[in-house]
């Protein structure tokens, strides 16, 4: 069997016949020696699928700037493998799916689009790395970007413990809402001992796809953080009842300080003057928010992709960034991070500006971020470690 060791080399090395068994051969061979797809080449990886009654393969990629933001793949002549060659940033981390038989019409057409989603984009059959969500989706990892590791993996790492509860609220008239809290491995083995506390918003995402309990167990056991207990509260079902929670609501801060804050403190041991608040997308507009009300309290915030710039509730949103640059007293540490393929005048160019301000405050402790992916749980899942031990580091 050949070896090649670029796909141009074995591109180039494809028996010129036309008898279509000798191409196939060789591409069969070409599978069979490499079973993990992409292949990445320094900057350049290689996308590839294998199928029968194939019409049509595309590469779906949200930082395309195209409708649909897919980049077709080619068929290799006589022969069942479709490929598409990109250039990436070498830290780029980056989900897609591959499009098989899509119609390829516009999406802002589409009547349907969860149907559309489940007949024809699928994951990389051919890559182990993979985001597991609502819909899953394959993984570009190049070469010097962060790590997605499976967590959970982790067998030899010892494990905390999860325990869910129900959060009623007043304040924001709700019931039922799910409330996951970790505690660290230590935790039962000190009784004298109160910890940090870290709530963390979008609680669905965080004990989910993010694997924060896990992610945490691993962080404390390589001495990364401060062993800490962790509520993650669910959010709103709803896409627009979340936005109304969670942008500049006083009352959902009510809540979390007069309700969640005290049902924690009766049933666990924890450090009042050690609290930390923190999200992703919207989830950090509402940590801003608290921190911003009351830094005195919430001592430590982590922002993953805010959304402070131009579109819905842009009016509202662009507030934070004044807030921040005006406000006298703020958590002493502060992490905020945006992927570099989010779009420029909602995430990326406030999150600098508002950084520029923030590193000059000899009074915090701040690190800005700027990474090689867009707005997904990819990204969150591969800053979320970085973020946990600046703003909680072990001492």
């Amino acid at each position: 069997m050949p070896v090649w060791n670029s796909f141009l080399h074995f591109v180039q090395a494809l028996p010129r016949t036309t008898d279509p068994s000798e191409r196939q051969a060789f591409v069969d061979d070409l599978m069979a020696q490499r079973t993990e797809w992409p292949w990445v080449e320094d900057t350049r990886a290689t996308f590839v699928y294998q199928g029968t009654n194939v019409t049509s393969v595309a590469l779906n990629l949200d930082i395309i700037e195209a409708d649909p933001p897919f980049v077709p793949l080619i068929n290799l002549a006589g022969t069942n493998l479709w490929y598409v060659q990109r250039e990436f940033a070498r830290d780029d981390l980056l989900d897609y799916l591959l499009a098989v038989n899509d119609p390829m019409t516009p999406l802002r057409e589409e009547q349907n689009l969860l149907a559309r989603i489940q007949a024809h984009w699928k994951i990389d059959p051919r890559n182990p790395v993979r985001m597991n969500a609502q819909i899953d989706t394959s993984i570009l990892r190049m070469p010097d970007a962060r790590p997605v590791p499976d967590w959970q993996s982790f067998n030899a790492v010892p494990h905390g413990r999860v325990v869910e509860h129900e959060f009623n609220s007043v304040q924001m008239n709700f019931q039922e809402r799910k409330l996951w809290v970790y505690t660290p491995p230590t935790y039962d083995d000190n009784a004298n001992h109160d910890y940090p506390l870290l709530l963390l918003f979008d609680g669905q995402w965080m004990i989910g796809a993010l694997q924060v309990a896990s992610m945490v167990d691993t962080l404390i056991k390589h001495g990364r953080v401060e062993p800490m207990v962790i509520a993650m509260l669910q959010s709103a079902p709803a896409q627009a009842d979340r936005n109304a929670e969670y942008i500049n609501n006083d009352r959902h801060y009510a809540a979390i300080l007069t309700e969640l804050l005290p049902l924690l403190q009766t049933q666990y041991r924890i450090n009042p003057i050690e609290l930390g608040v923190g999200g992703a997308d919207l989830g950090a507009i509402a940590a801003a928010h608290m921190a911003l009300k009351n830094p005195a309290v919430f001592r430590h915030l982590i922002m993953i992709s805010p959304p402070l710039g131009k579109g819905s509730d842009q009016e509202q949103l662009h507030t934070y960034v004044e807030r921040f640059q005006k406000t006298r007293q703020l958590p002493p540490r502060i992490f905020q991070s945006v992927g570099r393929y989010e779009a420029m005048s909602r995430f990326v160019r406030p999150m600098r500006e508002m950084a520029a301000s923030l590193q000059a405050r000899p009074d915090i402790e701040y690190q800005g971020v700027e990474l090689g992916s867009g707005h997904g749980l990819v990204a969150f899942k591969s800053i979320l470690p970085e973020a946990l031990a600046h703003v909680f580091p072990l001492r």
